[in-house]
């Protein structure tokens, strides 16, 4: 198994069609097209050879370099990496970059154009959607929940977490809503949904990276209304998301040369309501929008939290839990398949030693789950660099990754991991939604 590199260049990610056309590639602004066009038809001369003999490429280890594949016929995926992640995480990436674009193109969609056209050109489709993909690369190198395949919530009061989703509950009238969810600095506050229906954690992902992406966030519109796929509820039939950013009103106007209202209202750090709509009833998911943003502004629900994350409540350090030589950790709950983990602190305060430890999480994460073609899973696995020492441990109630300091014995690891567990037991309610209403 590799271990995670001394430095982080660039991944690369392509996209083409089982035809040889580019689709996408995530440093086409930087490549030459003669060079691109080259890389493009030998990746899918490779491909094309394992397929004739019924064998699918998965990789491609070259040095410290590996080249990653992942074929969703018609489009073949690739990402070319030296960080030294297990084959598990770059393929996870390529499954995530589908998913995206299946949520701009259906399945539906793409399987009845290239019956027609075998040779159709898809990037010109994707033309304009690339900010929307590249924003979904950026999150997923280093999105921890994406990595656990899991939802990672704001911490916040039990008490406030339920007048929030009080509020979210619709009327009998609404019967074709599908999932209301409210977002808080990039987390999950609460989520509301149909009895018959759950939410896949992939398709929420896809949700908050298209409410995210720079095109919605710095839109000057109020609201964007998105036809969109998500895959993992129907990847052949397209839904309807109402995105908003929602911002307290000012007491009184501001003066008419006031600037510091302007541009609020799509703040990526201010609370984001998302509703997904099986039709395309703008106005009626619009108006009960409206509503709930005067309810939850109009009680001081939407002040209390967006002062919650301004003042840094929503956060929490490894110093709270006083384990002596804990750094860091990631705890997954298996029955809410939901995470939590501290903020970043020295010596993670960089983006090369963030980028480290997250690899080592993810080494733990594969051989824990055997995902890269290990015989066995594990329920424990203890690893120790000169910078620290981290362990990976399974149970049926929860999945933890803890970081200490490379100087605490191996017994010191699992008082520190019974320790986290202890607390985060103690904060459950705090950390993570339960019992969310249904309608």
């Amino acid at each position: 198994m590799c271990g995670p590199a001394d430095s982080y260049p660039p991944r690369q990610y392509f996209v083409l069609t089982d035809a040889g056309k580019p689709v996408f590639n995530s440093r086409s602004m930087s490549r030459d097209p003669d060079e691109l066009a080259n890389i493009i038809g030998i990746m899918q001369a490779l491909i094309s050879v394992f397929l004739d003999d019924r064998d699918k490429l998965r990789c491609i280890n070259a040095g410290k370099t590996r080249i990653n594949f992942l074929v969703r016929s018609p489009i073949y995926y690739a990402s070319v990496s030296s960080w030294g992640e297990p084959e598990s995480v770059t393929r996870s990436h390529l499954e995530y970059l589908h998913l995206q674009v299946l949520s701009i193109v259906s399945g539906g969609q793409l399987r009845r154009i290239f019956e027609r056209r075998t040779n159709f050109d898809l990037g010109r489709l994707l033309n304009g959607a690339e900010i929307l993909i590249h924003s979904m690369l950026d999150r997923v190198q280093d999105d921890l929940a994406m990595s656990t395949s899991s939802l990672h919530c704001l911490r916040m009061d039990p008490g406030l977490r339920s007048r929030v989703a009080s509020a979210l509950l619709p009327s009998s009238r609404m019967k074709d809503l599908l999932y209301i969810i409210l977002i808080g600095r990039g987390r999950v506050i609460t989520l509301v949904r149909p009895r018959k229906h759950s939410i896949h954690p992939a398709d929420l992902h896809i949700l908050m990276n298209t409410a995210h992406s720079p095109s919605i966030v710095n839109s000057s519109a109020s609201a964007s209304w998105l036809p969109m796929c998500l895959p993992k509820f129907d990847a052949s039939a397209f839904v309807n998301a109402y995105i908003t950013f929602l911002q307290p009103q000012p007491p009184t106007p501001p003066p008419e040369n006031d600037l510091s209202a302007e541009g609020t209202s799509t703040d990526p750090s201010s609370v984001c309501l998302i509703c997904v709509s099986g039709n395309g009833d703008f106005e009626s998911v619009r108006t009960w929008c409206d509503t709930v943003y005067k309810k939850l502004d109009g009680d001081g629900t939407l002040g209390t939290i967006l002062d919650s994350i301004r003042t840094g409540a929503t956060e929490y350090s490894v110093s709270e839990l006083s384990i002596p030589g804990l750094r860091h950790f990631i705890y997954k709950s298996r029955a809410h398949v939901q995470i939590t983990v501290p903020v970043y602190e020295d010596p993670y305060d960089t983006d090369n030693e963030q980028r480290r430890l997250i690899t080592l999480y993810q080494i733990l994460h594969d051989n824990i789950h055997a995902k890269s073609g290990q015989e066995t899973p594990l329920k424990l696995q203890y690893i120790k660099t000169q910078k620290e020492s981290v362990m990976g441990w399974i149970t049926q109630p929860f999945e933890l990754y803890i970081t200490l300091s490379p100087w605490m014995p191996k017994s010191a690891a699992i008082h520190a991991a019974n320790s986290v567990a202890r607390w985060v037991k103690k904060e459950e309610s705090r950390l993570f939604l339960r019992d969310a209403p249904v309608f």
